[in-house]
């Protein structure tokens, strides 16, 4: 397909904003959404880099799609950024978890195509990430260390992790950067994600999801292919657990 010169330029234009910034606003967004031509331009650029555009109102996201794409974030940027230097993938890892449950609260456990809350405090997603861990610690070292090899998770670490953590009952206002607690976790965790425009701080200790985040989750997160079927062991003892209590 043969396409005018103009449109050529103003679509690698567009990309290239996109992939400095992340993100379009504006007139900008606004000839992505009605220009067909640079439409499917930029969209080409983009998968050449395992990214995909997603459009949220007024903006449009560059986002990548796995970990090849150039645009998706090093461990090294995530602990040098937001761990500190004395981090390490178990850091990361945990931080990954907690990414997760945090959206499946809002989700119902992942049972829900909408979300369910508008808000959940620090604390519910500390209990959320507890919960969690105790569904991990059902399984014998042996299951673990097979479901790390099929979920390339590393589940032990993950629970020596959030275990080595205290569980104070300070106010987080006191915790955070000083201590190791869960809720200091929780807030780096936070902290992380608002960076990238997936929550917001909206209260005292009080998280809610963009809607940048609801696209990506219904656009990405409930497909299997995606999630490699995550969510499913993560909640499965949620399930036996209802099972057991029917009877």
């Amino acid at each position: 397909m043969r396409y005018e010169g103009h449109d050529v330029e103003q679509a690698f234009e567009l990309y290239r904003e996109l992939a400095l910034k992340g993100v379009i606003t504006g007139d900008k967004a606004n000839t992505f959404k009605v220009n067909e031509t640079v439409y499917t331009l930029i969209n080409q650029f983009a998968d050449k880099m395992d990214a995909d555009c997603l459009t949220v109102g007024q903006e449009v996201h560059l986002i990548p799609r796995t970990k090849l794409s150039p645009f998706h974030i090093s461990n090294d940027t995530i602990k040098r950024q937001f761990l500190g230097s004395k981090s390490n993938n178990s850091d990361i890892y945990l931080m990954y978890l907690c990414s997760i449950v945090l959206i499946g609260s809002f989700y119902n456990s992942y049972q829900s195509n909408e979300p369910t809350l508008d808000f959940i405090t620090y604390e519910v997603w500390v209990q959320q990430v507890n919960e969690r861990i105790e569904s991990l610690k059902a399984h014998d070292d042996e299951q673990l260390e097979k479901l790390e090899k099929e979920y390339s998770y590393r589940w032990s670490t993950i629970i020596e992790k959030w275990e080595t953590l205290d569980e104070l009952k300070e106010s987080v206002t006191k915790q955070s950067g000083r201590t190791l607690s869960r809720l200091s976790f929780i807030d780096t965790v936070r902290r992380f994600l608002a960076e990238f425009d997936l929550v917001e701080l909206i209260g005292q200790n009080e998280v809610a999801l963009t809607e940048k985040t609801k696209v990506i989750v219904g656009r990405y997160f409930m497909e299997r292919e995606f999630n490699r079927g995550i969510l499913e062991f993560l909640y499965s003892f949620e399930d036996e657990e209802e099972d057991d209590a029917s009877y």
